[in-house]
């Protein structure tokens, strides 16, 4: 997968889940997963890794299979990169039905 991050402009705008976007969360957007997923991405370059949390839709550049957060870009170095293939490993998926099922 091919990742990518939010540049500062997106600072407080809302996303796809409703939430503001904030640059120090440790989120990011993916097109197809349920938000609230837990991710770990993986930097193959030099083996960082960081935990995000799906909660808006994207990238919608072609070619890009994820959009982080700065705090989550920063903690795999890929600041100064801004565009690096990564690993993703699914760690938790949270489905609507579920959601609702324990309410």
């Amino acid at each position: 997968m091919v990742a990518t991050y939010y540049s500062k402009r997106f600072q407080g705008r809302k996303t796809a889940s409703g939430e503001r976007y904030n640059r120090d969360a440790f989120t990011c957007a993916h097109k197809t997963l349920p938000f609230q997923t837990l991710l770990k991405i993986t930097n193959p370059r030099n083996s960082k890794s960081v935990i995000v949390r799906v909660n808006d839709r994207g990238p919608f550049n072609r070619g890009r299979d994820i959009d982080l957060s700065y705090a989550a870009a920063k903690e795999i170095g890929m600041l100064s990169a801004g565009v690096i293939p990564v690993q993703v490993e699914i760690l938790e998926q949270v489905y609507t039905d579920t959601l609702l099922a324990k309410n």
